[in-house]
């Protein structure tokens, strides 16, 4: 039998077009689709044809404070990319700051704020 693949992940966000939008200039993705969704909410669905983040935001949201301290809180997004440096390079462009840079067996990465507390870990396994 076959590994299963994830196919998309659905984090809710207070501008969906926006981070989508930085998204598709950092990685060169795509919009999927867009409209609207779950309880007169909208989405946008960004990514690749293999995997997307579906971008959530709902007609009001919840105010309890939540980190990733939380059960089902997502702690941060891994995104592979082939040329590290080259990305890093439209991250800082765009004004976000890139931390916690690793080298280790078997890649590279390094983490960013990319908005709403959402942690992005890009990295990379080429050599």
């Amino acid at each position: 039998m076959r590994a299963a693949m994830l196919e998309h992940l659905n984090l809710t966000v207070s501008d969906p077009d926006k981070i989508a939008h930085i998204l598709c200039q950092l990685f060169n993705w795509h919009i999927r689709w867009c409209g609207p969704a779950k309880d007169d909410g909208y989405t946008v669905h960004v990514g690749s044809e293999t995997a997307y983040l579906a971008l959530y935001k709902p007609k009001r949201f919840n105010t309890e404070v939540c980190d990733h301290l939380n059960i089902a809180h997502v702690n941060h997004v891994g995104i592979l990319v082939n040329e590290l440096s080259e990305v890093e390079k439209k991250v800082l462009a765009m004004g976000f700051n890139t931390f916690n840079h690793g080298d280790y067996t078997p890649g590279k990465r390094f983490y960013f704020m990319l908005s709403d507390g959402i942690e992005a870990e890009v990295v990379s396994y080429a050599n």
